[in-house]
């Protein structure tokens, strides 16, 4: 049973000593190979690395924009509202004998024209209101030039009512012109 084991020592050796070389560049291939793989994750993750350094700089360089562009919005949205608020200083001076309710009305359908125009989502409603929102300008614009101009005065801003009156909506009506 020794002899029997020892043979089976020995020819296991030899096999060793016969495959020693391979097992050798087995062993070197995959020490390469682990190496290979190490370098190629490093280089992978600069990769990685860079590209996420380029997007952070291109979301923060577009979050400036946008922050710049909504501060210029808020900053326009105050100057529409302080030439709403002349519009109807002009309206009570140049109509003092109407209530000023009247002037209130005029100003409050001005600021809900230019609300609906800055919160409209898309581009065709947002031009829409905005040219809703011209027209009234233009109206009471041509309304006080008309007092001005009309020897017995006139009593009451007649085209910008009458353009109020079309932009009222109905139940059951479309209210887009």
């Amino acid at each position: 049973m020794l002899t029997l084991w020892q043979q089976l020592r020995t020819k296991h050796l030899h096999w060793q000593l016969d495959n020693q070389s391979e097992f050798q560049q087995l062993k070197q291939r995959q020490a390469l190979a682990e190496q290979d793989l190490v370098a190629e994750l490093s280089k992978r993750s600069a990769q990685l690395e860079h590209e996420l350094a380029m997007l952070q700089t291109s979301q923060t360089a577009q979050l400036d924009i946008l922050k710049a562009q909504c501060q210029q919005d808020v900053k326009d949205y105050k100057h529409y509202l302080q030439a709403l608020e002349q519009l109807k200083i002009s309206l009570q001076k140049h109509y003092a004998h109407l209530p000023d309710a009247v002037a209130f009305t005029i100003h409050h359908h001005a600021k809900h024209l230019l609300n609906a125009m800055w919160e409209a989502e898309n581009l065709e409603a947002k031009m829409r209101h905005e040219m809703q929102l011209l027209q009234l300008l233009a109206s009471v614009h041509e309304d006080a030039r008309n007092c001005l101009a009309s020897s017995p005065k006139v009593e009451y801003p007649e085209h910008t009512l009458k353009l109020l009156n079309t932009h009222v909506a109905i139940p059951g009506q479309d209210v887009r012109r």
